[in-house]
């Protein structure tokens, strides 16, 4: 086997480590371990010389030797990938690989373990992957560039502008999970050759500036001899810079001429700058798909192709003179287009949509395709009889489509103008067309009724139709078939009612066996079907809820709250006996239950119940509350994800629960304030909303026989809980399909955790972080103070500035103690910490 020339075991997990022998292949050119358990390589590899292409090399160190320097000698190199950068602890290391030496590298990756998400990174991580990183500068041969997983806050020097640039023939730069970069790298902009740049997740950038446009070394005073930026870039992607608001571009600066496609996606930007319109000329794709800021899109003369996806905010498309293809998904307030005469093809995708936009009567495009709701298309289905058809008519060609169930196309109308056709399959059956109990058009007559809007009662139907459409058997008492909103109504009325089924069916005009058999089968048909909006947040959702516990109540890496509650039932018709169910519940800070657990009476200690849930077990084989841990010391230590619950449950690592000694420490004094300010809120207005709007859950209601039943009507109260506040917010929306496997397939070590120490660590960590902040806002406050005395020092004098500002000159002579020792000692700092302890927990109590 010496003249092998090429070996792969891309994705053989079984590969944990390479032989040794693997360095008398000295005719090897093609080396690929992606996606396998190797972690490291033997020592020697440095001989395979003739080596072309490397995927999948570990950084790894080991005492005074690093992976790393085994790469120098490979001067022949033309693909390489490193993965495990955060593992080489000192630059010396990095700088022993040579990179910049290897002249005909064409291709290099670039790769560190993602840090998103990570609050705890410290500042010599950061640095020292900075330093790491500087040392493996490019050779100038380089095409292709991919990092991703960098955590360093400022960009490589090799890709600032500062530095003499080696990147001059790099094509394509992809950069992928950068953790902590505040700012794109202001190098880019005068590569001659840079041909496509990819940005994706750099939640840490929040602005966009002129640096991006214009280098330190090419900034000219007089804008019409500037350079000009990103010559022969044609597409661009900034994607996943969820905090980006600004970008600063102005009009009369020269930047990409070339660029023919953009595409942004999830931010926060507001608007896009007025150098787009006016100098990227060549511009013909634009996609712009949940920029949550965005208001307006205007005046891109060159564009031919527009998205927009899912922008919530955005009202208005205008002047776009060249636009032949238009396609709007859920952009639910725009409300107007117009200026784009040359349009050819118009998409417009809103399951709920229920009435065509009003702009549709003002342009004319050849070509309309629509994904509506079903009472959309009916009354497209009807032609001149229908109110919508003066706002389509006119179109060449239209075809719209309703969905039910998996099938985005189950219901049809498809329309010619010339010659004239309407071909439909949307007959009587089809319509569902509304009965008594919900046809009520006034809005707030129906969410008053109903509890929720219109909207979201559609998306509930949208959810069990496939299976209750075909229930045509249930009829109103006087004989007119209940339809698929009359079905959903009934069973509505009786969770949000306390009364029993008889009183319910009289009072919507149905038989009490009708009440009982439609609940049963709702019930059994929304677990299944929307199970969804019950499932254990992803990684994605858990970084906002672990950044809402942060924001809202100081418990950095917090995960939920949990609670145990009684739900009380009365006596039913084969019973005369009392029937309780004991329900533990996981809370997030928007008031969703993100785990469920129901029990009998018999376990009404909350331990034993926790001890007997699936929770419990998953939580302890480490398989749930696994992401992104904590540091909280300067040594390292940290503390993983946790929930919070009180004294009657046990102290487990991720479980914590309140300090109950009665002598305690400052920090864990502090540590129970953030503790139960955090659950008392969260368990009073969650609890109350809950119960209060499914009365079937309170005392004495009628319960049913079959346990499965009950267990079914519980779980789909808090399934109609969590989509009431889904639908609030479409963003926060889960995928029916959701299931994020890169976070199951981690796994906590528990063995090696310890809740005691764990919960001491993060009362010191919330001590010290109060201490920082509360000094750092001090200081500001001083600084404002000073500058107002400066300028009003001219117009009054000191005695009166005393008497109109004493709480001032309090604050300055409280400054002027600290100095003092013998003054310190006295304790005042100690009464304006907690005072200032005391503000912040009014100021939660207020926001709960």
């Amino acid at each position: 086997m010496k003249f092998l020339q090429y070996i792969s075991l891309r994705g053989c997990q079984q590969f944990v480590e390479l032989p040794h022998s693997i360095v008398n292949l000295g005719h090897l050119r093609y080396l690929n371990f992606q996606k396998t358990s190797i972690n490291g390589i033997p020592r020697g590899f440095r001989v395979l010389t003739n080596l072309r292409k490397v995927n999948g090399f570990p950084a790894r160190v080991d005492g005074d030797w690093c992976s790393l320097e085994e790469l120098g000698p490979l001067s022949r190199l033309k693909y390489l990938e490193i993965q495990g950068l955060e593992n080489v602890t000192a630059s010396s290391f990095s700088a022993k690989a040579k990179l910049v030496e290897k002249l005909h590298l064409t291709n290099l990756c670039l790769t560190c373990g993602s840090r998103l998400g990570d609050d705890g990174l410290i500042e010599e991580e950061t640095q020292q992957i900075e330093k790491v990183f500087d040392e493996l500068c490019p050779p100038p041969s380089l095409n292709f560039l991919a990092i991703e997983g960098y955590f360093g806050r400022r960009h490589p020097k090799w890709m600032m502008s500062s530095s003499d640039m080696p990147l001059k023939n790099l094509r394509i730069l992809m950069a992928e999970d950068l953790a902590s970069c505040t700012q794109l790298p202001d190098g880019l902009c005068q590569l001659p050759y840079l041909e496509f740049l990819q940005i994706d997740r750099a939640p840490a950038i929040k602005r966009v500036g002129h640096e991006f446009l214009q280098s330190y070394h090419h900034q000219n005073p007089h804008p019409s001899k500037a350079v000009i930026s990103f010559l022969r870039l044609h597409t661009m992607k900034l994607m996943g810079l969820v905090e980006w608001e600004e970008w600063k571009w102005e009009e009369q600066v020269q930047a990409f001429p070339a660029l023919t496609e953009l595409i942004l996606f999830e931010c926060n930007l507001k608007r896009l700058p007025p150098g787009l319109a006016s100098q990227a000329r060549a511009l013909k794709v634009l996609s712009v798909q949940q920029v949550k800021g965005l208001i307006s899109l205007e005046n891109i003369a060159s564009l031919i192709e527009l998205q927009v996806i899912e922008n919530f905010h955005l009202e208005r498309i205008t002047n776009l003179p060249r636009l032949q293809k238009l396609t709007i998904t859920r952009c639910p307030k725009l409300k107007v287009l117009e200026g784009v005469p040359a349009l050819q093809r118009l998409m417009l995708e809103d399951d709920y949509m229920e009435t065509l936009p009003e702009y549709m009567g003002s342009i004319n495009p050849r070509r309309l395709e629509l994904y509506c709701s079903l009472a959309l298309l009916a009354s497209m289905a009807v032609a001149q009889s229908g109110l919508e058809w003066d706002k389509f008519s006119h179109i060449e060609h239209v075809k719209a489509y309703a969905h039910e169930g998996d099938n985005p196309r189950k219901w049809y109308a498809l329309y010619t103008t010339n010659p004239y056709n309407l071909e439909t399959n949307v007959n009587s059956s089809a319509l569902m067309y509304r009965g008594t109990l919900f046809s009520l058009e006034d809005a707030q007559t129906f969410e008053s009724v109903f509890k929720m809007t219109r909207r979201t009662f559609r998306y509930i139907c949208s959810l069990v139709s496939l299976e209750l459409n075909y229930m045509t058997c249930y009829t109103f008492a006087d004989g007119r078939e209940l339809s698929l909103q009359d079905l959903v109504a009934i069973v509505l009325r009786r969770l949000y009612s306390s009364e029993p089924p008889e009183t319910i069916g009289s009072t919507v005009g149905v038989n009490e066996s009708t009440v009982l058999l439609v609940t049963e089968s709702f019930v059994a048909v929304l677990c299944n079907r929307a199970k969804h909006h019950l499932l254990w947040p992803d990684s994605s959702r858990m970084y906002k809820i672990k950044s809402m516990f942060d924001k809202i109540h100081n418990m950095n890496n917090c995960c939920g709250v949990i609670c145990t509650t009684r739900i009380p039932f009365g006596p039913n018709r084969d019973s005369e006996y009392y029937c309780s169910v004991i329900m533990q519940v996981i809370i997030d800070p928007e008031m969703r239950f993100t785990n469920i657990w129901l029990a009998s009476t018999g376990s009404m200690n909350p331990f034993s119940i926790l001890h007997n849930s699936s929770l419990f077990n998953e939580c302890q084989k480490g398989d749930l509350l696994n992401g992104n841990k904590l540091k909280v010391a300067l040594d390292g230590s940290e503390v993983g994800e946790y929930i919070i619950g009180d004294v009657e449950y046990p102290l487990l690592p991720w479980l914590l629960t309140p300090y109950k000694e009665e002598e305690l420490s400052d920090s864990k004094v502090e540590f129970n304030r953030r503790h139960s300010a955090a659950t008392t809120c969260m368990l009073n207005n969650v609890l109350a909303r809950f119960k209060g709007t499914w009365k079937y859950l309170q005392e004495e209601t009628w319960w049913p026989v079959n346990p499965d039943t009950l267990s079914n009507i519980i779980n789909a109260c808090c399934i109609l809980h969590n989509i009431v506040i889904d639908m609030e917010d479409d963003a926060a929306m889960p995928s029916s399909e959701a299931e994020d496997w890169s976070y199951h397939q981690q796994v906590r070590q528990l063995a090696n955790e310890d809740a005691v120490r764990a919960r001491d660590m993060l009362s010191q960590f919330f001590l010290a972080r109060m201490s920082s902040e509360l000094g750092g806002e001090l200081t500001e406050l001083l600084l404002h103070l000073n500058l107002f005395i400066w300028l009003l020092c001219p117009l009054i004098c000191l005695d009166y500035f005393v008497l109109l500002f004493p709480s001032f000159i309090c604050l300055v002579g409280t400054v002027d103690a600290e100095e003092d020792h013998e003054l310190a000692a006295t304790g005042s700092g100690d009464e304006n910490k907690e005072q200032e302890a005391e503000t912040k927990s009014a100021e939660e109590e207020r926001q709960c």
